[in-house]
């Protein structure tokens, strides 16, 4: 059951951080602990999200929830999924929309690696009890390739492509509206949105990290766009910023677009389409590809997609 609280800054707190304040106010949680609810939006300042750096005045409000601890170590569970290759040190999968990757606040179990650990037995330990195998992730409603690690060998690997960038990843996304040009390079760098501390956004340089995104239209209705994707970086929500900082939201997205104004769709518009990497153990080339889901359909172009 989660636990609410409410405490006011006294005048002895003046200038003190949210942080430290919270820390001496609730002795049961770690730091580490604080550092994470105040992430996820789940303490408010004055009914705002907060920096753990906020520097307090007398009389300000606290309030948040603690959720109850999660278990230490995800469970197996039998759900589906649709494997696309697998071998005794990894596997692609083509992750379904609405599914979570791994365990967290508000998901604490039908996560793709409870159905992981179900099929496989074990996952690399790198992760940690809760990530075991994830090597890089996917937003819930996001759908497409995935790769996940099952020995401690091959996750070092795969994390080391991630990181320097040699891996191919390309996504389709259908937008309100249709880019122009037609075809280009998104570079800007991007962090958490200062106006919304649950969401990212374009920021300067010194506020953010690197983040380039190469785009294609592949395909118009005149209204909307289907646009393929391709990630030199792999930053928060990369895609969903910046076709929204062209002016071109992806359809469904209720973070970045006010989806009232846009095409019905059945889900978030982003499905990660090919992956691409080298084998961590054989050091084979491996390329994947991940079905076009049904709801695409009404933007595809009538002759098909190219590779």
């Amino acid at each position: 059951m989660e636990e609410s609280f409410t405490l006011t800054a006294e005048p002895a707190d003046a200038g003190t951080r949210l942080d430290k304040f919270l820390a001496a106010r609730l002795p049961s949680l770690s730091r580490a602990r604080i550092q994470s609810l105040l992430r996820e939006g789940a303490i408010l300042a004055g009914g705002k999200t907060a920096k753990p750096s906020l520097a307090l005045n007398p009389g300000d409000i606290i309030t948040g929830s603690i959720p109850p601890d999660r278990p230490a170590e995800a469970a197996p569970q039998d759900l589906p999924l649709e494997i696309l290759f697998e071998d005794e040190y990894l596997a692609v999968l083509n992750k379904a929309s609405g599914m979570v990757v791994h365990p967290a606040h508000g998901n604490e179990d039908g996560t793709v690696v409870n159905a992981l650990l179900h099929r496989f037995g074990a996952l690399s330990s790198i992760g940690g009890v809760a990530r075991p195998g994830i090597v890089h992730r996917l937003d819930k409603e996001t759908s497409g390739c995935l790769v996940v690690a099952r020995s401690d060998a091959a996750h070092h690997d795969l994390s080391s492509q991630f990181a320097d960038r040699t891996t191919s990843k390309i996504y389709l996304a259908v937008v309100q509206g249709t880019p122009s040009p037609r075809q280009g390079t998104i570079h800007t760098h991007i962090g958490r949105d200062p106006a919304n501390r649950l969401r990212m956004a374009v920021v300067s340089p010194s506020a953010g990290k690197e983040a380039i995104t190469d785009y294609l239209v592949e395909y118009t209705t005149g209204t909307d766009a289907l646009v393929r994707c391709t990630l030199h970086t792999g930053r928060t929500h990369q895609i969903r910023v910046h076709l929204r900082h062209l002016g071109h939201p992806l359809l469904g997205d209720s973070t970045y677009a006010r989806i009232s104004r846009q095409s019905p769709s059945a889900r978030l518009m982003l499905h990660a389409w090919k992956l691409a990497f080298r084998h961590p153990i054989t050091h084979e080339s491996l390329a994947f590809t991940a079905p076009i889901p049904p709801e695409f359909q009404p933007w595809l172009p009538p002759e098909g997609l190219t590779n």
